[in-house]
């Protein structure tokens, strides 16, 4: 028996966050690759607590078979569903996977998982202060504030018109995959914005909106990706479009010129670091017509589907998929 096949994996799926189904595609095609390289694969939903379904398909079922909740994290990390698993591949995405939560609980039990630690976790969730924390190590980030419920509408305008100018964008301060974002391109539409954004946060982001290109750089541990072009078939590169086969075409390397490229890959390697991040990660840019680049986000638990970014950047320097999960298991045991 080779030292592979002795790692027992727990692969993290679903949980309890609005982006549960897009962690369940990401798990798939991260369970076939840790069979494929021999792993001893064992697959947990947080989300289901004890509850686990019995076999592997019922995991990625659009159906779920018991009740959801977040408050079964716990119950699950604790039980022996983890006994003698050396490593948890988080598989998960949104709140109570990519901010921390997971993270602590893991770090409670002495168990090693895949991506950022849990400040990092956390502080790449919280997208105002991770703006703050890259501004402060000279990274170029979207001007913006963040508000929550108690703040009255006619504030929230008065700031706005004192300050910025239109198109914005508003959207949860800790979801990904566009959940819950709006483009505002007049005052009517902050109110709708607003609403929507509430229903999966208790605070908002409202910041500049940034016209141009969608650009994005993956890091596997000290190797930075080559810069990728995402050209959406919508003006932003939304839920359908990120998730939706045909609705983006994606060009790597991006056609830029070398120097801005580097520069670029430099950025996202400093928001790396700054942020604390370890592992893996995929940072986000717009790059507008002037040539001015701008760090919209640091994703500390990219996507892993077919449409993924990450997969698509270490494909084009000779990673496959399977290699690139072999990668990052080994980066969590090192």
């Amino acid at each position: 028996m080779n030292e592979k096949n002795k790692l027992n994996i727990a692969l993290i799926v679903g949980g309890a966050s609005a982006e549960r189904e897009v962690s369940k595609h990401s798990s798939i095609s991260i369970y076939n690759s840790l069979l494929e390289l021999g792993y001893s694969v064992t697959l947990i939903d947080p989300g289901y607590g004890l509850n686990q379904p019995k076999q592997p398909q019922d995991f990625f079922s659009e159906k779920d078979l018991f009740p959801i909740s977040a408050r079964n994290y716990l119950e699950a990390v604790n039980s022996s569903l983890f006994d003698n698993i050396d490593v948890a591949f988080l598989g998960l995405h949104g709140e109570w996977g990519e901010d921390g939560i997971i993270q602590s609980l893991f770090e409670l039990r002495n168990i090693k998982y895949t991506g950022s630690d849990v400040l990092a976790s956390s502080l790449t969730m919280d997208k105002m202060m991770s703006k703050i924390v890259m501004r402060d190590h000279n990274i170029s980030v979207p001007d913006g504030f963040v508000i929550d419920k108690k703040y009255s509408y006619e504030t929230i305008l008065q700031k706005i018109k004192n300050d910025f100018k239109f198109p914005l964008i508003v959207k949860p301060n800790d979801q990904g995959s566009t959940f819950g974002l709006t483009v505002c391109e007049k005052e009517e539409d902050i109110k709708d914005a607003l609403v929507l954004s509430f229903k999966y946060s208790d605070k908002t982001l409202i910041e500049e909106f940034i016209p141009g290109r969608e650009l994005t750089v993956g890091i596997l541990a000290d190797e930075v990706f080559p810069v990728l072009e995402i050209r959406p078939k919508h003006k932003l590169y939304d839920y359908e479009c990120k998730y939706t086969k045909g609705m983006s075409e994606y060009i790597v390397p991006a056609e830029l010129p070398e120097q801005l490229a580097e520069q670029i890959k430099e950025q996202a390697q400093r928001a790396f670091i700054s942020l604390g991040c370890r592992g893996y990660a995929r940072v986000d840019f717009r790059l507008n017509d002037g040539g001015k680049f701008y760090c919209l986000e640091v994703n500390s638990l990219p996507g892993m589907t077919a449409t993924s970014l990450l997969p698509k950047a270490a494909k084009a320097v000779g990673i496959s998929f399977t290699q690139l999960v072999e990668k990052i298991v080994n980066l969590a045991l090192s």
